[in-house]
């Protein structure tokens, strides 16, 4: 179990990284993910009486603990975006969801299965946990605060936050489809894998986090009563009530709770999308969130340096590289195709498809909930190989990537503003 007084003393280390790091990174290449990965390595190096960071002993505190990082994370970003629901103007997003998602679904277990050897259920189960993009590690390429202007949020960064935001839910169905595979024997399974956990859990899910929002939108800013009207008394963690209110009530209609969250955040920023109460909501889960991250990723930089990756093959990396260098790039460019976003825009969306924490959570449930034929050790490696390749990718490169894509930004903008002001 380790030593008790030495895991406080570290976890109130990790916090205070947690608060210090991103203001000590700001603008260079080095994210504070790869630092807590690099930190937490380094840290178990040592000859301390540290608790060893096992996902296969451990499966239900990875599952629980990562779960509560992503719906953290999740609210957040609802809360942030600051461009208005709508089929035109979340149009880049809709083409990730509908083709970049089973596209890479099906890339990832075709590769699987053809370098690993894995039964097509393990194959499947690694496609839909590699699937979907983080709402966790990727604040370097997301949006940032809430600001009054519906325009503020520019394609890159709008697209990769809204794809987070919803594929971590709709990744359900999938990983759902590879555990049935396991329990029946050909394509059995299918019709009511599609009647419930495809359109029933998604559907529950969006319903929810429609009517959770309003309603919480309506208390904090238009209740009667000037107590309940909690944006006038800006509660921070009342944005906590909102996320585990509205995933603990989809859950128990057997909805997915990852969509009603990030669906609730959505729905209150747009109750009163110019009101600075979104910016106290954002800003408390944007530090929880920040705090969480480092404690699991510290643990994750531990499970690498206490022998995790052992059962890794050059094969089971080749796959996660293939998923980062080769097919979301790939799928992530061609579901682009016509849509708003100009061609620069649509290389650096492809290519910020960041894995992390969702990736561990769903790899955590599906392992408690049936047996792929596959060792757990063997899939926790391919997994966090994943994770460990795309923090380290993607860490080094977004800073640099999204500096360069601004400056791009605003010179293209103040060319198109000189005639004017010639005119002028």
């Amino acid at each position: 179990m380790g030593n008790p007084d030495l895991i406080f003393a570290l976890a109130g280390a990790g916090a205070l990284l947690a608060a210090v790091l991103p203001r000590l990174l700001n603008r260079r290449p080095f994210s504070l993910p790869l630092a807590c990965l690099i930190g937490g390595a380094l840290l178990y190096l040592l000859p301390l009486e540290l608790p060893r960071p096992d996902p296969v002993a451990h499966r239900a505190l990875v599952e629980h603990a990562a779960e509560i990082c992503v719906l953290i994370s999740l609210m957040g970003a609802g809360l942030a975006i600051n461009r208005p629901f709508g089929p035109r103007g979340w149009a880049s997003t809709w083409r990730l969801l509908g083709w970049t998602l089973p596209l890479t679904v099906v890339a990832v277990a075709a590769v699987a299965s053809a370098l690993l050897g894995w039964p097509p259920a393990a194959a499947l189960l690694l496609g839909a946990v590699l699937a979907p993009t983080d709402p966790v590690l990727a604040s370097d390429v997301q949006v940032g605060e809430p600001v009054d202007s519906e325009k503020a949020d520019d394609e890159v960064r709008f697209t990769l936050t809204s794809e987070a935001g919803l594929n971590d839910g709709l990744a359900f169905p999938l990983v759902f489809a590879a555990v049935a595979m396991t329990a029946t024997g050909g394509l059995g399974w299918v019709g009511g894998w599609a009647l419930v956990d495809l359109l029933y859990r998604c559907g529950a899910g969006l319903v929810c986090g429609l009517l959770t929002g309003r309603l919480l939108g309506r208390l904090f800013f238009r209740a009667q009563v000037s107590d309940l009207r909690l944006a006038e008394h800006r509660d921070g963690f009342v944005a906590l009530a909102a996320t585990f209110l509205a995933y603990g009530l989809t859950e128990l209609v057997h909805g997915y709770g990852f969509i009603a969250v990030f669906v609730t955040g959505c729905t209150i920023r747009a109750a009163e999308r110019t009101h600075g109460y979104n910016g106290v909501l954002h800003g408390f889960i944007e530090q929880i969130e920040r705090l969480l991250t480092a404690w699991l990723i510290l643990l994750l930089g531990g499970f690498v340096a206490t022998g995790g990756l052992a059962a890794l093959t050059w094969r089971g990396a080749a796959v996660g590289l293939s998923l980062l260098l080769v097919i979301r790039p790939l799928a992530g460019w061609a579901a682009q195709l016509g849509g708003p976003a100009g061609p620069r825009e649509r290389g650096v969306t492809a290519f910020f498809g960041i894995r992390g924490i969702g990736s561990l959570f769903y790899l955590a449930y599906a392992l408690g909930q049936a047996d792929f034929g596959v060792p757990a050790e063997e899939l926790w490696a391919v997994v966090a190989f994943t994770v460990l390749a795309s923090l380290v990718l993607h860490g080094v490169t977004a800073t640099p990537v999204m500096r360069r894509l601004d400056r791009l930004r605003d010179r293209a903008g103040a060319a198109d503003a000189e005639p004017a002001t010639r005119h002028l």
